[in-house]
């Protein structure tokens, strides 16, 4: 485990335990996730917040400025601790592990599916249900639409992958002839 991946766990954990003690664990997680989606997506914003010829200072006043108003005062706390510290880079990981944090908590687990077109919210309920059901955890479900997929569906939950598509049964298939 890397150094960052180390320290990312620590913050995110200080910020759980305050979204915690407020109970607003999944909001500060959806605030957390659009600002860590604004300040990445953006090549110039990254150029900007990773500059060393601009003090940490002046970062924050101009992201302050942007952010003000649009997410809670923990979330704002964070942001401005990681990036005085001149931390910013590890927001991803901190995101990743804070999601990790608030999911086990919670009881929930996420699951990437997927498939060859866009699911409708009924058939991701019924994917969350079926799943939630064999890891005995409440699903939250991401779509992803893969046009290389032929039929059916992948999902990832954690570490596992449950491979539903055609391309993985014909390769099971074709093991089990080769047995």
């Amino acid at each position: 485990m890397s150094r960052e991946t180390v320290v990312a766990k620590r913050y995110a954990k200080a910020l759980y335990e305050a979204a915690a003690q407020d109970g607003r664990t999944l909001e500060v997680e959806q605030e957390l996730t659009a600002a860590v989606q604004a300040l990445t997506a953006d090549k110039e914003i990254v150029n900007f917040i990773e500059s060393p010829n601009i003090s940490e200072d002046a970062k924050w006043q101009v992201l302050e400025s942007s952010l003000q108003g649009k997410l809670s005062q923990s979330v704002i706390s964070f942001l401005k601790l990681l990036i005085e510290r001149g931390r910013a880079d590890i927001l991803p990981e901190a995101l990743a592990s804070y999601t990790k944090i608030s999911s086990d908590a919670l009881g929930l687990a996420n699951a990437t599916v997927y498939t060859t077109y866009s699911l409708n919210e009924q058939e991701q309920l019924k994917v969350a249900q079926e799943f939630g059901e064999i890891v005995h955890k409440k699903i939250r479900v991401q779509n992803v639409v893969d046009k290389s997929l032929l039929g059916g569906m992948k999902v990832v939950i954690g570490d596992t992958l449950y491979d539903g598509s055609l391309a993985g049964k014909l390769e099971r298939l074709e093991k089990s002839f080769r047995r």
